[in-house]
């Protein structure tokens, strides 16, 4: 099986991915759904507005296409898409039943497929650099066989699953998922597979309770209710060094969800936007120090603010060490 999701980069680019082509449309339908629909063009204006990366230094995926789906959906899934009521359940806006399955396609599954390339070749630039960053991605609610939550395609899944096919040296992977929801999606998906390790720190009390999938984390953290940054950042820091002297990866991917954030509506947890940007840290500076490649994604977060918030992690990563330039020596 042959790609076009896979490309290498120049020099001059960073491992940063992101198109406009990630945004979401829908004449304003877009507005009945708590999820901000510029939220990665926002984190791209911010990092760009910083200095750190531009149009010509960001890298540009492809879009992922059906050959590509089809190493993880199956044909009955891809065509359930072509329902613009299956794909109203899936992004959760009601208002999409009465739109033209051609407009749904282009608004909001081509964005979505976009994003998917995204993660697909975040996995590849994190083994050529030691880490990447998808703006977009992180469809945890998505398995091969349904989508929910938003989540449309099983970008996770399919980059574990490119990976697997075109680096056989990437032979164990770590899912370390810290969106406020349970990764539900690629659990099914990698349930019963020892090669894959799954770390999932969420609010127990949110959707999708999904006790089926539940059976394939190996590192589960089951948080209350409104938790606040103390708890929350010693419970992942503890368990992500338990993870990692448990299970040795090849490469990490880290589901970094800012739904975690206080006061949004779908993650019912309470940590400040300094937690988050410490997370991050805490994450990156884990992994690298074990010179373990790394994929982050962007995940859920439905405020506005959380594409600044972001924007400052990522930023602070640079300030750090943890993530390097183009021509740039890691430190870490």
């Amino acid at each position: 099986m042959q790609t076009n999701l896979y490309k290498n980069i120049e020099n001059d680019q960073w491992p940063i991915v992101y198109t406009k082509k990630y945004n979401v449309y829908f004449l304003g339908l877009e507005k009945l759904h708590p999820f901000d629909a510029k939220k990665w063009g926002n984190i791209f204006k911010y990092l760009n507005e910083y200095g750190l990366v531009n149009k010509e230094t960001v890298t540009v995926p492809n879009e992922a296409r059906k050959k590509d789906l089809l190493l993880v959906h199956t044909e009955k899934y891809l065509k359930s898409l072509k329902n613009s009521c299956r794909v109203a359940c899936i992004a959760e806006v009601v208002p999409l039943i009465l739109v033209p399955n051609y407009f749904v396609q282009k608004a909001y599954l081509k964005p979505m497929r976009y994003q998917t390339g995204g993660s697909i070749l975040a996995g590849k630039l994190a083994i050529d650099r030691g880490w990447s960053i998808n703006l977009g991605g992180g469809f945890h609610h998505c398995s091969a066989a349904k989508g929910g939550g938003f989540c449309a395609y099983a970008d996770i899944t399919l980059t574990v699953k490119h990976l697997s096919l075109y680096f056989p040296q990437v032979k164990k992977i770590m899912i370390v998922d810290l969106d406020a929801h349970q990764g539900n999606g690629y659990e099914r998906d990698f349930k019963l597979n020892d090669h894959v390790y799954i770390m999932d720190v969420y609010n127990k009390f949110v959707y999708p309770k999904d006790k089926v999938a539940k059976d394939s984390i190996r590192k589960k953290v089951e948080l209350a209710l409104f938790v606040e940054d103390d708890e929350y950042l010693i419970k992942v820091k503890k368990n992500i060094i338990e993870a990692l002297d448990e299970f040795h990866p090849n490469l990490v991917i880290y589901n970094a969800g800012t739904d975690i954030l206080k006061g949004d509506p779908l993650g019912g947890l309470s940590v400040s936007p300094e937690g988050i940007i410490s997370r991050d840290e805490i994450v990156f500076s884990i992994v690298r120090n074990r010179n373990i490649p790394i994929v982050m994604l962007t995940s859920g977060g439905y405020q506005k603010c959380t594409a600044k918030i972001i924007a400052d992690s990522i930023i602070n990563l640079y300030s750090k060490g943890l993530i390097t330039g183009p021509n740039e020596s890691c430190t870490k």
